[in-house]
C-alpha cells in the first residue's frame, strides 16, 4: 500500500472547489493553482528521518496518481517546488500545521512531523482520487489548523470477527486521511484471542479458534448456508512479525495502535485454552454464541483469588507491553459477570483478606494490581467506564465511557482522562437507518445516523473548564459480532466515520452539518471510484 491515503482523495478538479473534510480551522481560498510537474523539487532536510518518510510516501503517491517522480532537493532550484518547514515553537501544538499554496511554491509549516503529514493530508484531498492523466492541480489557498482533541479514534473488534493484515493497514490508511490518529485494536475477547504470545501458545492454537455451526446464534449469520452441514473452524490471529509490521505501518500514518487485552471479564477464549485461570477450572471450548441468557456451564472470567492468575496475566502483559509503543494499555474491565467469584472459595478467601465487602471492591482490587504492573512498564492503564466501580482507581488511569456520558464526567470531575465514546451515538456497529436490510442483524439499541454522529459533541457542557481539559477526545467504535467481511465493516463505518473525524478535528463553533454534506460528496465519489462500499442514504 501507498501513501495514506492513495485511494481516499477528492475525484474534482481543483477549479470545482475546495471541498475538506475535517475542515480546517482556518481556510482562505485564493486565484490560481499549483501545477505539480516533472520539473517540481520537493524541498524538506534530509537528515530528519521522520521527515525523510513523509516525503518517500508523498513521492509515492503522486508517482502512483500521475507518473510524476518529484525530485527530492535541499535547495532552490529553479522550478516549483514544495516545501516542509519543521519550526519548533510555531505556536500551532504538536499536530498542527500552515499551508500556504501559491502559483510557484507550496509552504507546509509544522512545530513537529506529524503536523508536516497533516498538512500534506490537507494538501492530497484536492488531488483526484484516481489516475486522470491531466495535470495536477492544487488549488491556491492558505490554511492554519490544529485539532480539537489529541485522542481521534477508532476502535476495531478482531475477535468476534477476524479480519487480515492487510485490511487493517487499508483501515489505517483511511483514517490517517481523515487525520485520525488512535486506532483501538481489541484483540481479545470470549469468542477469539487474536494476537501471538510466544510464553502461551495454546492462547493461538486453541483460543483463536471456535467452531460455527448453525445452530450457533450471534455469531454465525449465514445460518442457511450451513444448515445440516457439518460445524466449520473459524478464527485466526496476528503472529508478532504480523502485529510489529502493522505498528510501523500505523506510526509511518501518524497512528497510534492501542491494544486491549481484555480482563478479568469476556476472557472465554484465554479460558479455553488455559481453564486453570477460571475460578473452577473447568474445560470449555471457545464459545460461538453470545453469551447472554443460560450460559451458567461457561465461565468467561479470570479468578482473582488464584495468584496464579496475575502471573499468567503479567507475563502476557510483559509481551504486549513489549510489542506495542503506545502510552497507554486497554486492560477492557467492562461487562464482569461476578456470580463465580460470589461462590469460589480462594475468591472469597482473598476478600475476607483484603476486608473487601462486594464482589466489585474485589473488581477494583484485580483493577488496581493490573494497574501497579502497567504502571512498572512504563505504561499507563486504560479501561471501559466499570474499572471506577469500587472507587480506587489509580489517579493516572484513562476512563473510555461508553454506556453513556455519567460515569465520563464522574472521571473527569476525578481528574482521570476520559475518552467520550457513548454507544449512543458512536457505535458505527449499531443501525445507520431503520430502513436498510443490508444491516438486518445490527443492533438497535439505537439508529446512529450520520447527522446524529455528527451532531455529538465530546465535551459535555456540564463539565466546567477545567474538568473539560480532562477529555482527551473521542472514538467511534466498531463491534463485529455481526460484522464478519470486510464490505460489510466498510458499509457500517462510512460515512459515519468522516463525521467523527470531522468533530474530533474541526472546532465546534465551524462545525455545520449542511456543509459537511456539501464537502462530503467528493470523498463518496472517490469512494465508489476506489471499491471501498458506504452507506448512501439517497439509496433507500
Amino acid at each position: 500500500m501507498l501513501f495514506a491515503l492513495l485511494c481516499f482523495h477528492s475525484a474534482l478538479p481543483a477549479q470545482n472547489g475546495i471541498k475538506l473534510i475535517p475542515l480546517p480551522a482556518i481556510l482562505t481560498a485564493r486565484a490560481g493553482s499549483f501545477i505539480i510537474g516533472n520539473s517540481t523539487a520537493l524541498v524538506y532536510n534530509s537528515r530528519n528521518a521522520q521527515l525523510k518518510a513523509i516525503a518517500r510516501l508523498f513521492q509515492d503517491h503522486i508517482k502512483e496518481l500521475s507518473g510524476i517522480e518529484l525530485n527530492a532537493s535541499s535547495g532552490r532550484g529553479s522550478g516549483s517546488r514544495i516545501v516542509f518547514h519543521i519550526v519548533p515553537g510555531a505556536g500551532l501544538g504538536n499536530e498542527g500545521y500552515t499551508l500556504n499554496v501559491a502559483r510557484g511554491q507550496i509552504d507546509i509549516t509544522a512545530a513537529t512531523a506529524s503536523g508536516i503529514f497533516y498538512g500534506v493530508q490537507t494538501l492530497l484531498q484536492t488531488l483526484p482520487a484516481i489516475r486522470t492523466n491531466e495535470p495536477l492541480q492544487v488549488p491556491c489557498m492558505w490554511v492554519k489548523d490544529r485539532p480539537r482533541f489529541a485522542w481521534r479514534g477508532l476502535m476495531l473488534d478482531v475477535s468476534r470477527h477476524f479480519f487480515s493484515p492487510e485490511m487493517v493497514k487499508q483501515l489505517i490508511d483511511i483514517m490517517a486521511s481523515f487525520k485520525m490518529n488512535v486506532l483501538h485494536w481489541h484483540l481479545t475477547d470470549d469468542q477469539g484471542w487474536r494476537i501471538e504470545i510466544k510464553k502461551y501458545p495454546r492462547l493461538t492454537s486453541v483460543g483463536a479458534w471456535r467452531m460455527e455451526k448453525d445452530e450457533a446464534l450471534f455469531y454465525q449469520k449465514d445460518t442457511a448456508a450451513l444448515k445440516g452441514k457439518p460445524s466449520c473452524r473459524y478464527g485466526g490471529y496476528y503472529t508478532r512479525e504480523q502485529v510489529k509490521d502493522i505498528i510501523a505501518y500505523a506510526a509511518l500514518r501518524n497512528i497510534s495502535i492501542v491494544p486491549e487485552i481484555e480482563m478479568p471479564g469476556h476472557s472465554g477464549a484465554a479460558l479455553a485454552a488455559y481453564p486453570e485461570y477460571s475460578c473452577s477450572g473447568t474445560p470449555q471450548p471457545v464459545p460461538n454464541t453470545q453469551l447472554s441468557g443460560n450460559f451458567d456451564w461457561f465461565h468467561s472470567n479470570y479468578c482473582p483469588g488464584n495468584p496464579a492468575t496475575y502471573t499468567f496475566l503479567q507475563n502476557i502483559l510483559t509481551e504486549v507491553t513489549d510489542l506495542f509503543p503506545s502510552k497507554y494499555i486497554h486492560i477492557g474491565g467492562d461487562e464482569v459477570n461476578k456470580k463465580d467469584w460470589k461462590t469460589c472459595p480462594r475468591c472469597q478467601a482473598l476478600m475476607q483478606k483484603e476486608q473487601l465487602k462486594t464482589e466489585e471492591a474485589l473488581q477494583s482490587y484485580f483493577i488496581r494490581r493490573m494497574e501497579q504492573f502497567i504502571r512498572s512498564r512504563g505504561k499507563r492503564l486504560i479501561g471501559w467506564e466499570e474499572i471506577l466501580e469500587g472507587d480506587s482507581l489509580a489517579p493516572d488511569a484513562a476512563v473510555m465511557s461508553w454506556i453513556g456520558e455519567k460515569r465520563g464526567i464522574e472521571a473527569a470531575r476525578k481528574h482521570h482522562a476520559v475518552i467520550m465514546c457513548p454507544g449512543n451515538p458512536l457505535y458505527l456497529n449499531r443501525h445507520q437507518t431503520a430502513n436498510s436490510r443490508y444491516e438486518a442483524h445490527a443492533p438497535s439499541f439505537s439508529i446512529n445516523t450520520l447527522e446524529k454522529v455528527y451532531a455529538y459533541d465530546p465535551l459535555p457542557a456540564v463539565l466546567s473548564t477545567g474538568e473539560q481539559q480532562y477529555v482527551l477526545g473521542t472514538q467511534a467504535v466498531l463491534w463485529t459480532e455481526f460484522i464478519k467481511s470486510v464490505d460489510q465493516v466498510q458499509y457500517m463505518l462510512f460515512p459515519r466515520l468522516c463525521a467523527l473525524a470531522e468533530i474530533a478535528w474541526t472546532p465546534r463553533a465551524k462545525q455545520d452539518f449542511w456543509s459537511f454534506k456539501k464537502r462530503l460528496k467528493p470523498r463518496l465519489t472517490a469512494f465508489e471510484q476506489t471499491g471501498i462500499r458506504f452507506f448512501n442514504k439517497e439509496r433507500f
